[in-house]
């Protein structure tokens, strides 16, 4: 029997199936767990073989109920069980006198249906009736109250924040933004993801989050492939509100690919007249451009050693400008020099002279990492067994005259200890015959050494 309207809304406002509104107040969990045992509570229904075809309620693919009429949320709820729980052929005796054969009535609260059919909402149905900002916000709380990550970057992508972001104003959108967290973070990984840089930046501009809106636009330098346009866009990214340690650091990128470019045209000159023996000798490997500031050192180390610090590649006017710490640039230069077999030049490193004009060899990053480092590149016993000598502990000094196989440093030091008994095992380990061999045994010897054990 078909309802007019005004009964329709009668039966609708006095039915317990009343539709779900944004308006509702209740506590949402605990009706997410009396949804939950409305649900568990479903094990068996019993099905009249002998019921007729005809009482079975039918839905099309669209959802709407096919032949008499029926009420919408018990058709919804019905096809949702069936879809869910393989019901198919159960009857159901419907709220309002509509029965469909003897089975159990179910009286369907609000939140049930919203609880099992969110969800589905989303995949199935269009968000677009959510017109006014008041809803958009309603339906994103409680995207976030069910604590599901995808919901709430379905709901803020295609319910409003995309469409309308660019349509209100940016004043009212942060507002609303700023007080959901959660869903701002989801939803900036989402723009963040999908490369929406110029609505990420917008965002963050009217959010106020000047910082976070300089870094994002900074980053873009990486897209550019150019050498030059990439200079020219770094140049612009300085006066971006960045923090002061930031913004030198955006300067000193700028700058260091600056020179980077005039090194590498004039050096790629040179490596093509084949008239500097540096480049003869040791080939160029790849380009300097684009590469970290310690690496454009070790270049400059490699390749324009002993220049004047008025030039721009050579290592003093790099390690000047950009505030290259001493322990950083000896390192860097100690390995440069090193692998062109260069030992003068790492002599030179460690040579300083007091105010009367004596030298003496010191070193900020400790011997014992010289020595480490003169090994690796396969430095002479001799260059090896120097520096050795210069460790000041006695125990990292003994240690590594032995490890590196300095015979000499490694004899006096047990002459000096007077350990007998070191000596003679340590004469087991060189060669018999050898130098260090008759050495040994001609301290062995010696009436004069009081010798502790």
């Amino acid at each position: 029997m078909m309802r007019s309207k005004p009964d329709e809304d009668d039966y609708w406002n006095s039915s317990k199936c009343r539709a779900f509104t944004f308006d509702d107040d209740y506590d949402e969990l605990s009706s997410l767990k009396e949804s939950k045992r409305a649900v568990n509570s479903i094990r068996q229904f019993v099905v009249d073989e002998d019921e007729d075809e005809d009482d079975m309620v039918k839905v099309s693919w669209s959802g709407e109920p096919i032949g008499t009429a029926q009420d919408p949320y018990a058709i919804a709820f019905y096809y949702l069980i069936n879809s869910n729980l393989d019901l198919s052929g159960v009857n159901l005796s419907l709220p309002g006198g509509h029965s469909y054969g003897d089975s159990l009535v179910f009286f369907i609260p609000s939140y049930v249906f919203f609880f099992f059919f969110f969800f589905f909402f989303l995949q199935f149905c269009s968000l677009e009736t959510f017109r006014s900002l008041k809803d958009k916000m309603q339906l994103l709380d409680q995207a976030v109250c069910a604590n599901d990550g995808n919901v709430i970057t379905a709901v803020c992508t295609h319910v409003f924040l995309q469409k309308y972001f660019l349509q209100c104003k940016l004043e009212v959108l942060s507002r609303e933004l700023m007080s959901r967290d959660v869903a701002l973070r989801h939803y900036i990984h989402y723009l963040k993801e999908m490369g929406e840089q110029k609505l990420l930046v917008e965002l963050f501009k009217s959010l106020g989050r000047t910082e976070d809106m300089a870094l994002l636009q900074y980053r873009e330098h990486l897209s550019i492939k150019d050498e030059v346009r990439r200079k020219e866009y770094l140049k612009s990214c300085i006066s971006l509100p960045f923090p002061p340690d930031d913004a030198g650091h955006v300067q000193d990128h700028y700058t260091l690919l600056e020179r980077q470019i005039i090194i590498e045209a004039n050096d790629k000159h040179l490596e093509n007249k084949g008239q500097v023996e540096v480049f003869k000798k040791h080939p160029r490997k790849a380009s300097i451009l684009n590469m970290p500031i310690i690496t454009t050192l070790y270049y400059s180390c490699v390749y324009h050693y002993g220049e004047s610090e008025g030039t721009y590649s050579s290592p003093a006017n790099i390690r000047s400008t950009f505030k290259i710490s001493e322990k950083q640039y000896l390192l860097t230069a100690l390995s440069a020099r090193a692998k062109l077999k260069e030992w003068l030049d790492v002599g030179s490193l460690f040579t300083t002279k007091n105010w009367l004009g004596y030298t003496k060899k010191r070193s900020p990053i400790g011997f014992h990492r010289v020595v480490d480092i003169l090994h690796k590149n396969n430095a002479p016993a001799q260059v090896l067994q120097e520096y050795v000598c210069l460790v000041e502990d006695p125990n990292l000094k003994i240690s590594l005259a032995q490890k590196y196989k300095c015979h000499d440093i490694v004899i006096d030091m047990y002459k000096d200890q007077k350990d007998r008994q070191q000596l003679i095992v340590y004469q087991g380990k060189v060669e018999r015959g050898s130098p260090e061999d008759k050495k040994i045994q001609d301290i062995l010897n010696n009436t004069q050494i009081r010798w502790k054990n």
